[in-house]
């Protein structure tokens, strides 16, 4: 079973902060990279920040210095802090999990993807 439960989305003011949490379960699965994308309309989905299991951490120019990815090992819990909003923020997040699923002295790579949260910035 897979479940991914993204929460914090909303809206905000341009300057104003946001924090959104992605929670996941899934059987058999032992995650090894967490990270957030975004798609705003007619746009293609881009990366935000990932984060794997030894807490090295990527992020996109875009938001460098205003967003700060964090997670929980033991919560299997991925964050995004979210600070100076600019309207160009605006967008669906989706919290994305990749790792691999173990049985035996086989594991299969693969990824899973959050339903994604509306986060709007007003001007």
């Amino acid at each position: 079973q897979v479940q991914l439960v993204e929460s914090g989305g909303g809206m905000v003011q341009a300057g104003g902060s946001l924090t959104l949490s992605c929670t996941a379960s899934i059987s058999t699965f032992s995650i090894n990279t967490m990270g957030w994308y975004r798609q705003a309309p007619g746009k293609r989905r881009e990366l935000v920040a990932t984060i794997d299991k030894s807490g090295s951490t990527n992020y996109a120019d875009s938001v460098k210095g205003r967003f700060t990815i964090s997670r929980e090992n033991a919560k299997n819990t991925v964050y995004l802090q979210m600070n100076s909003l600019k309207p160009e923020d605006t967008a669906v997040y989706y919290c994305n999990v990749g790792g691999a699923h173990e049985s035996g002295y086989y594991s299969t790579l693969t990824d899973y993807w959050g339903q994604g949260t509306q986060v709007t910035v007003s001007s």
